[in-house]
């Protein structure tokens, strides 16, 4: 059984819409808690690790105003 875990600051309910992961067989599944049932993201360790670090130095912050930011 796979067991899919969210962020504390997501508020933890059940109903917080958020993006939940899981550490799979092969890598780490990501998934959107809004569909756990729909498309989901598959990364190696390595690569979850590389995201995880851009992540926190905000390196994918999305920018007011920025191309290709969403409104």
């Amino acid at each position: 059984m796979i067991k899919w875990r969210k962020s504390s600051h997501s508020g933890g309910g059940s109903d917080d819409a958020c993006v939940e992961v899981a550490r799979m067989t092969d890598g780490i599944g990501m998934r959107d808690s809004k569909t756990p049932d729909g498309e989901r993201l598959g990364f190696t360790t390595r690569e979850f690790s590389g995201l995880v670090t851009r992540i926190r130095r905000g390196e994918l912050d999305v920018r007011q105003g920025a191309a290709g930011s969403v409104a």
